[in-house]
């Protein structure tokens, strides 16, 4: 098992996939060099993008994101604004390797976006090589981003192995690895799945450290909110999509006494689309499970937990139960688009919050479990086609319409007295067969679907 501490990151936008998981591999890929005494020997670096990686990697900043991993930089410390100046000097030919020494690199001809290279063993492959002064290879490796910013090597993926994130921690008390586990769990210690959760995660870290490392990222996706509230402007990548949360919320804001129903639509949407335009933009997110998806959770949040004596509280179970149902679809299916479509992303994400919010609601674990089988069952075969390989159209309004639609699923749910007739596990093995079964095209290529009747311009 993983810690839901590491299924919530803090990166940066616009992918999680090909933004944070490429940064991570490229540093890894050197640190590795640098353990067995070559980084000093190294002359000359060629990466190579492959699959979805290469047919979207430029518009998900999977190029700059590479270069920020070889000059050292980590996703979860990374300063968004300081993208540009740490970038410049590589951009002028001159790569600091994990910022130690210089050598001569042009992203051009250095960095390849090899679009007809399918890999078998997952759809986002990333090959690094390096070379001494005089030719020598150093090094060659590939490696797989899988999702989330989980990386795996192709040993990993072709021998499953633990990944050293996992390999050394000692075994939780209370493990599941599918739904009816869960809840047999919740049944025989008369615990949530809040409880389940936490429980395992105190078998790694004090429960003073997991409180703290949640409360970390509830402010880091408040934060997020609060910045895409307030910036305005046109969003990068040459679609010229304006942000719109900024105008939004300041008419809801002094519309606020209205009493109309539907009003709650557009706080949910205001929230989610604040922090996907943030995403876009490059700016400062979590994997909610994933960057493409990261506005929902945060927005039901916000909208639910976040007022009154207990909100530390409520948050606190929103995000341990959130997570517990995002560790059942990370190990059981994929939070990949590249692999599931959007289905694994926006559709996992529907159905986290789902859970959340019905335990913050009073649900029974039963109904926990129901509310985050209605927010995928209602998100199965949902493509990943976006416009440009630009994380924004249809993204930012499908985080928007996935917030409202994660609600709803959780008062289904507190409505429902009876057994349901599908299980939440039955409805992730459905999601994980719907996407072996999707074309590519709809899988994080933008070889189909919106993006290719939309004229990118």
């Amino acid at each position: 098992m993983i810690s839901i501490l590491d299924l919530f990151r803090i990166g940066i936008g616009p992918s999680s996939s090909h933004t944070v998981g490429p940064m991570r591999i490229a540093k890894r890929f050197l640190d590795g060099l640098d353990r067995t005494g070559d980084l000093g020997k190294v002359e000359h670096l060629h990466v190579q993008f492959q699959g979805s990686l290469a047919l979207t990697g430029a518009g998900h900043g999977s190029i700059d994101a590479s270069m920020l991993g070889l000059l050292g930089q980590v996703p979860d410390e990374l300063d968004p604004d300081r993208v540009e100046e740490l970038l410049r000097p590589v951009h002028n030919g001159s790569l600091r390797l994990l910022g130690q020494r210089s050598i001569g690199f042009n992203p051009k001809s250095d960095i390849e976006l090899a679009c007809d290279l399918i890999p078998d063993l997952h759809p986002n492959g990333m090959r690094l090589r390096a070379f001494a002064g005089d030719g020598s290879p150093l090094a060659d490796e590939t490696w797989y981003s899988t999702g989330g910013g989980f990386i795996a090597s192709e040993q990993q993926l072709l021998q499953p192995a633990p990944d050293d994130l996992i390999a050394n921690r000692a075994a939780p008390p209370l493990a599941f690895g599918s739904g009816a586990e869960l809840l047999a769990l919740c049944a025989a210690g008369h615990l949530d799945i809040a409880s389940v959760v936490l429980a395992n995660e105190g078998a790694w870290r004090p429960e003073a450290e997991t409180f703290a490392g949640i409360d970390i990222i509830a402010a880091a996706m408040a934060d997020c909110i609060d910045r895409g509230l307030h910036r305005e402007g046109a969003l990068p990548g040459g679609l010229n999509v304006r942000r719109r949360a900024p105008e939004i919320w300041t008419k809801l804001v002094q519309q606020s006494g209205t009493n109309e129903a539907e009003a709650l639509f557009d706080w949910l949407n205001v929230y989610a689309m604040a922090v996907n335009e943030e995403n876009a933009a490059g700016g400062r997110v979590v994997t909610a499970p994933t960057n493409g998806a990261a506005g929902i959770i945060p927005s039901v949040l916000r909208h639910y937990c976040t007022d009154g004596p207990d909100a530390v509280d409520k948050t606190r179970k929103f995000i341990l139960t959130a997570g517990g149902i995002g560790l059942l679809y990370k190990q059981r299916a994929s939070i990949s688009g590249a692999e599931m479509g959007c289905q694994g992303e926006v559709g996992v994400a529907c159905s986290m919050a789902a859970a959340g919010l019905a335990a913050v609601w009073g649900g029974t674990p039963e109904q926990v479990a129901t509310a985050a089988e209605i927010g995928m069952e209602h998100n199965l075969g949902l493509t990943c086609d976006p416009v440009g390989g630009l994380v924004q159209i249809p993204c930012i309004e499908r985080n928007a319409i996935g917030s409202v639609k994660a609600v709803n699923a959780a008062r289904l749910a507190l409505h429902s007295l009876e057994t349901p007739k599908v299980s939440l596990d039955q409805v992730i093995e459905t999601m994980r067969q719907t996407g072996l079964d999707m074309s590519s095209k709809y899988k994080e290529t933008s070889l189909g679907g919106l993006a290719v009747n939309v004229v990118a311009c």
